[in-house]
């Protein structure tokens, strides 16, 4: 069964965004219903995304990964950044608890480790392909010409350049971490003339931010 519709993968634009909604609307539902159906979303939505990569892979010729030095150098950097920069600038929402599965199901609980894996397998293999498409494949160049197809992935545009990243901070409670975060994706776009680096990059940041998390119980970053 088709998750996505013909008039969604026939779009260039489409088969980039609506993908990216619909994980975000199931974001949003996290915290809709309940505690516990906080992480019973993340669950599903780990899944639903991985789905949703699957039907837009064969539409999408850029979203493949690929591996280079300067991919892992970013993807730590970036994760050493998110953590050295943390305590000293305000975030857009005041840290909490986070989204700590072991307050909630107990603390070596099979579903805590359920939750917490099916956690870093989501931020570590489905939101940096979900996430790197939408900005740095549509955003980027969308900005520069609505024809965005048009727009080589490695063309530097200052204007496109900045808006994304500021775009990319603001979508995270660390945003000043996530502004240079987005930077330095895109300039691994730029370098790489293609978009599996920077999805190698994210990947490596979120498996460490997320291996960091449930080593030192740092869950306000979750």
């Amino acid at each position: 069964m088709r998750l996505l519709g013909k008039k969604i993968t026939e779009s260039p634009a489409l088969i980039r965004v609506a993908p990216f909604l619909i994980f975000l609307a199931l974001t949003f539902c996290q915290g809709k219903f309940g505690a516990a159906a906080a992480f019973w979303f993340y669950f599903a939505k780990t899944f639903a995304g991985a789905w949703l990569l699957w039907e837009m892979r064969p539409f999408i010729a850029e979203m493949r990964w690929a591996f280079s030095w300067e991919a892992v150098a970013i993807g730590i950097g970036v994760f050493v950044i998110w953590l050295g920069l943390d305590p000293f600038y305000p975030h857009l929402v005041k840290n909490g608890a986070g989204w700590n599965p072991r307050a909630q199901f107990g603390e070596n609980s099979a579903l805590a480790w359920l939750m917490i894996v099916a956690r870093i397998l989501g931020s570590t293999l489905v939101v940096p392909p979900l996430e790197e498409v939408f900005y740095r494949s549509f955003v980027y160049r969308y900005i520069a010409n609505q024809n965005f197809p048009s727009v080589p992935l490695n063309q530097f545009l200052p204007w496109p350049f900045l808006a994304t990243a500021a775009v990319f901070g603001f979508s995270h409670n660390e945003w000043l971490a996530g502004i240079l975060c987005g930077a330095a994706y895109q300039w691994l776009v730029l370098r790489k003339n293609r978009l599996g680096d920077a999805m190698t990059a994210h990947a490596i940041t979120n498996f460490l931010l997320g291996v960091w998390v449930v080593w030192r119980g740092a869950w306000h970053f979750w």
